[in-house]
Parts: structure tokens; C-alpha cells; sequence
């Protein structure tokens, strides 16, 4: 299993973001021997969020040969151009370091805010993606959609002559996981939203339509992103942080707790285990607090015992 951070574009704790902050923090990551760093999308959430393209172009000089991914992208909200430009810039400032990794999001504030109707969020994906692989590859066809069209390649085009591997996201239903297969490189799965007990049955679903798609199972990449981090030994620091992160997601805090990394290191090692037995090859940690000590502290005391 390989581990990539996300950055830490929430204001969880009301300190905001200081000037050079992300890039110490991938400094870190960096040095501890993470393999990539992420970033997700929205417009407008319940904590203030930093705009991921953004950020993730202010730490390209710092990320070294680390992978720089979006985990995800909103291309329905952004406009699959507008997407499709940045993440060429992005590919070449990175020397073809990207992977762009793309879904629809489940915040009807983002789609309220871009003025596109929530209820096509679906049809309007399929569209995107298709527009999107044409944009980023010289090598695709002219599209024409319901929602979007793409004549050709957009200029500069970015690094690779085939564009950036397009992973997409899913919790895991049917009509997603047919969606990755049909139209993706890779399958993005979100720690909070799947069990390792769901991750295992999405996993052989996924199998299936990949086979009906006429694409091979072997070598197609599963990772995990919205790994919320904190290792600690301290029961009542993981009550508190389990509650925190259960109202802020509107989640079960019970649920979370056997799909998060939060508390002692045997535990968060026990739940690694189980996702990668479920098929997960790479999973990426977003610390609650203390974000440069977590990454330390889950190198240390975490990835040994896996």
C-alpha cells in the first residue's frame, strides 16, 4: 500500500492558512517518503476551504517527484475547459506529474453557486470527462454532447501527448462504478463513504463492469482519499475528534470509527489492513490537527506495523 497526504485546505481550527504553510507541510511529506500529494474541490463548504488548484500549483517547486493529484476536481462546477486548462498547467509545471481525478460532487451549495442545476449533475459528468479527455489528449476524437463539445486538444497541451490518467470518484454504487470503468483510469473511493467490507464487494462489482467494458481488471488503480488522520493514544482525544468530524461530515461518529485513521496506532493499522485486503492500493491521509506531527507521528508509529 502507498500513501499520499492531502493538503490542508480546511480551516478546521480557525488559524487560517499562513504564508509558506503548505509548503512546509509537503516539505514534510516529502521527506518522510509520502508518494503524492491531493486535493479536492468545493466552492463553498461548512468550514472555509482553500481553493485546490490553487494551492496545489503553489507547491509544485516543493513537491519533489511526489505525484500531484486532484482527489477530486469538480469539472460540472468549474466548466470542463476551464478544468481542462489547469490541469494542463499543472502537468507541465509538474514535468507530467498529474493525475486528474474528477467527480460530481455531493454539495448542491457548489452547483447553486456555478448556477448549474443539481439534478444533471450525472448526465453533465459523462459529458465532462469526454470533453475533458479530449481537451488534455491530442490523440482523441472531436466531441459533441448533450452539455458540453470539445473540438480539439487546448494549447498548451500538457506534458504527456495522451494527457493526465483520468481517475474518477465513487462511493461505490452500481452506476458509479460502471461510470469509472466505462470512462476512467482509475477508481477514486472515499474513506468515510465505504467500509473496507463495502470497498471489498464495490471492488469485485468494479471487476465485472470492467470486464463488460472490454477493459482488463489487472493494473486498474483503487485508492482512498478523505483518510481523516489522527493517531493518538488518548480515548478521550479520539471521542472528541470523532464527534467533531461526525458533525462537521454529518456522519455517525460510530460508523467513522471503523473507517478512519483515528486513534491508537494498532488500531489505524488494523483499518489499513482491511482496506488493502479489500483491493485498495493507495490511500490518502488528511490530518485533523497538527498536520506536519500527524504525518510524522503515522510514519513512525503506523506504517511499521502494516
Amino acid at each position: 500500500m502507498r500513501f499520499g497526504v492531502h493538503l490542508p485546505l480546511i480551516d478546521l481550527d480557525g488559524r487560517g492558512w499562513r504564508p509558506g504553510e503548505l509548503g512546509s507541510y509537503v516539505d514534510v511529506a516529502r521527506e518522510l517518503g509520502f508518494g503524492s500529494v491531493g486535493v479536492n474541490d468545493h466552492l463553498d463548504f461548512q468550514r472555509p476551504w482553500l481553493d485546490g488548484i490553487v494551492a496545489l500549483a503553489s507547491v509544485v517547486e516543493r513537491s519533489g517527484d511526489m505525484r500531484l493529484v486532484t482527489t477530486v476536481s469538480l469539472p460540472v462546477v468549474r466548466g470542463p475547459a476551464a478544468l481542462a486548462k489547469a490541469a494542463a498547467a499543472l502537468d507541465i509545471l509538474s514535468g507530467g506529474r498529474l493525475t486528474l481525478g474528477v467527480g460530481p460532487g455531493s454539495s448542491q451549495r457548489d452547483y447553486a453557486l456555478a448556477g448549474v442545476g443539481f439534478d444533471e449533475r450525472w448526465p453533465r459528468l459523462d459529458d465532462a470527462i469526454r470533453a475533458l479527455r479530449t481537451y488534455l489528449s491530442g490523440s482523441s476524437p472531436a466531441y459533441e454532447g448533450r452539455f458540453y463539445g470539445a473540438a480539439g486538444v487546448l494549447r498548451p497541451a500538457p506534458a504527456r501527448p495522451e494527457g493526465p490518467p483520468i481517475w474518477i470518484g465513487s462511493w461505490g454504487s452500481a452506476a458509479g462504478l460502471r461510470r469509472v470503468a466505462r470512462l476512467g483510469d482509475g477508481w477514486l473511493a472515499s474513506a468515510y463513504n465505504a467500509s473496507p467490507k463495502q470497498v471489498a464487494a464495490a471492488r469485485v462489482r468494479l471487476g465485472v463492469a470492467l470486464e463488460r467494458a472490454g477493459r482488463a481488471r489487472d493494473g486498474f488503480g483503487c485508492a482512498l482519499a478523505t483518510m481523516w488522520t489522527f493517531v493518538t493514544e488518548s480515548e478521550a482525544a479520539r471521542e472528541a475528534h470523532l464527534a467533531a468530524l461526525g458533525g462537521m461530515l454529518n456522519r455517525d461518529p460510530d460508523q467513522l470509527r471503523q473507517r478512519v485513521l483515528i486513534g491508537p496506532a494498532e488500531d489505524c493499522a488494523a483499518t489499513l489492513r482491511a482496506y488493502a485486503e479489500a483491493g485498495i492500493d493507495q490511500v490518502f491521509l488528511w490530518p485533523l490537527a497538527d498536520p506536519r506531527e500527524q504525518l510524522e507521528r503515522f510514519m513512525r508509529d503506523v506504517a511499521p506495523r502494516l
